[in-house]
This record gives structure tokens, sequence and C-alpha cells, in this order.
């Protein structure tokens, strides 16, 4: 579709006509003899004598091209364009964060895999973490691994593929023997505070209880709710087990409820996936669809016709000047 960006400077293109109608013609002085017989001179040679001065006439190459040049200079200025089909585009309208529990108990083979084999807490928790990624796209993911501390393994990112090899490369005790989790929601919490969207989801898989965060989690759960954070706690293995591997269900259910999330328990894969497909149904997918169209400038062309024949036209001017010249030394 053809379009102008600037079409009101058509009103520009009458310009011209009013400076000829309200200023007066432009009059080259020319040398002219003074004698004292002039008015003997006159009403002999019957002339009415004028004014010292002549209008200059234009010749045909003139009348064409200085009103064509003009055109040509206010079409550029309006600068033509070409605007193709509508694009869109979708945004992600959602930044939800991951934070994964890399301690020591993470390693318990008490989660059945596909093929009823016995597998590990964490590789249980891949594997239901990369079905979720992948129904997640329009969602910004991002993960954070905690142990004696918390870290950041990807940040928010589109790239799906990406934030779900990053997972998989994380290993039992890389983030030391410990469970941190409260610091974990604070990490998340900093990192919030750079995301653009006002829809800030924050997932916590812990298969223990907090040893010794410098932030509390239930103080961490607080300053989420104030900064608009949502927290879904997932407790994973034996609520049972006792010692610094004892899961604190009242912490993780009280978290929850601060940031008005919600609590889970997985003892299970199937649970496991119960609690994500749960997750999945209360935080649906949000996106934002930006159209725009393509816009090429098409004033280049008009501004090439005018250098063009603004040359032609300072060639034709000369020659028609030399050959008066040459034709009045003739006379």
């Amino acid at each position: 579709m053809f379009e102008f960006a600037n079409p009101w400077l058509f009103l520009l293109l009458p310009l011209p006509l009013l400076v000829v109608w309200l200023l007066p013609d432009y009059r080259e002085r020319q040398d002219s003899v003074r004698v004292p017989f002039f008015k003997r001179l006159v009403s002999l040679s019957g002339q009415k004598p004028g004014k010292g001065a002549a209008t200059i006439q234009r010749v045909w190459f003139q009348r064409i091209w200085v009103p064509l040049s003009w055109i040509l200079l206010v079409l550029a200025l309006a600068k033509p364009e070409w605007v193709g089909d509508a694009i869109e585009q979708n945004k992600s309208a959602r930044d939800l964060m991951v934070a994964v529990d890399l301690s020591g108990s993470m390693e318990a083979r008490d989660f059945t895999a596909a093929d009823d084999s016995m597998i590990s807490r964490l590789d249980a928790v891949k594997q239901v973490l990369e079905e979720f990624a992948s129904q997640r796209e329009h969602d910004r993911l991002g993960l954070i691994v905690f142990g004696d501390s918390p870290y950041l393994q990807a940040p928010f990112t589109d790239d799906h593929q990406t934030w779900i090899s990053l997972l998989n490369e994380t290993q039992i005790g890389m983030a030391g023997q410990s469970t941190m989790f409260g610091d974990a929601i604070g990490l998340a919490i900093k990192l919030f505070e750079t995301s653009e969207t006002q829809n800030r989801v924050l997932i916590v898989l812990t298969d223990g209880n907090d040893t010794g965060s410098k932030v509390p989690p239930i103080e961490a759960a607080k300053v989420a709710a104030d900064k608009a954070v949502t927290i879904y706690s997932i407790a994973i293995g034996d609520p049972l087990t006792l010692g610094e591997q004892a899961l604190d269900l009242d912490v993780l259910m009280a978290i929850a409820d601060i940031s008005d999330g919600g609590y889970y328990q997985a003892l299970d894969r199937a649970q496991l996936e119960a609690a994500y497909q749960a997750i999945d149904e209360l935080e649906p997918q949000q996106y934002q669809t930006l159209s725009y169209r393509p816009r090429i400038s098409l004033h280049h062309y008009p501004l090439a016709i005018f250098t063009s024949g603004t040359l032609i036209f300072f060639v034709l001017m000369t020659f028609t000047a030399w050959r008066r010249k040459k034709g009045s030394q003739h006379v």
C-alpha cells in the first residue's frame, strides 16, 4: 500500500504561484546610450520609450522544469512510503523464575521414571520441568539453583531450549550441601526488580528445611508479596524425614499463603507432575500481541529525478547562454 508520511506538505505546492502574483517581475538592467536629440529620435522612429530594464523571458525547458522541480521537491518532503502487510509478534507478559534445590538430599532415588526405573529426585525434577517449560511458550523463564547459597543459572529468557540445557547441566551439590531457600527467594526478588513485566511468578522446589539463610523464608516471602511476586512452593520427598533433611511443611505453606501463591507436596513423579499442572492452570500463559507494518521510504526517487534534472537544466541553460552570446557577436 502506497502512503505519504507527511501529506500536509502538499499545501506548499501553490507557494510559487503566490510568489508570482505577489512579487514583481525581476527586471534585468541593460546599458543604454544617452543622446541630446532623444525626443527627435523618438518622433522620427515612431517608437514609445520605456524604462531602462527588461523582463527576462523563459525558454521552453525553463517553463517545464521549474514547476516540475518544485513538485519533485514537495513530493520528496511528503516522504512517500510503501507500507507492507501487517506483521504480528507475541511478546511475553510474564516472567517465571524456578528455584531448584541442589542439596545432597536431592540425590535420593525414590522417584519412578516413565520406564518404571528408580531415579533421583533431581532427575525427576528435570524431566517434569522440561515438559513444563515446553508448555510455557509465551513466558520468559529464569532458573536459580541453591544449596549453601543461591546462584543464578539462567537469567530470564525466551529461549526455552537454552533454559532446558542449563537446567540439565545442574548437578547434586554444585551449589553446596545446605538448603538456603530463604536466600533463594531473596535473589529471585532482586532479579524481578529488573523485570519490565508486572506479572511475576516464583516456583520454589525443595526437599529440606531452611538451614540458616541470611533472610528467613517467611521474611523473604513478605518482601516478595510487597513486590507483587507470587510464590508457589513444592515440597519434594518424604515429609517424615528427620534432621536437616526434614521438610518444614509449615514454612512452605506460609510462604505460599503470604504471597497469594500455592503449596504442593510431591511424594512421587505423578504428584510432581500434578503440582506443575495445577500451577499451569492457575497461571495461564499471558502475552502481548504487537502488530506493525514495515515501511519502505521512497523519497529518494523524486530526489534522484530532481538532482538529475537539475544537472541537465544547468547544461541546457549554459548552452543557451553560449548560443545567445555567439549570436550577438555575429550581429
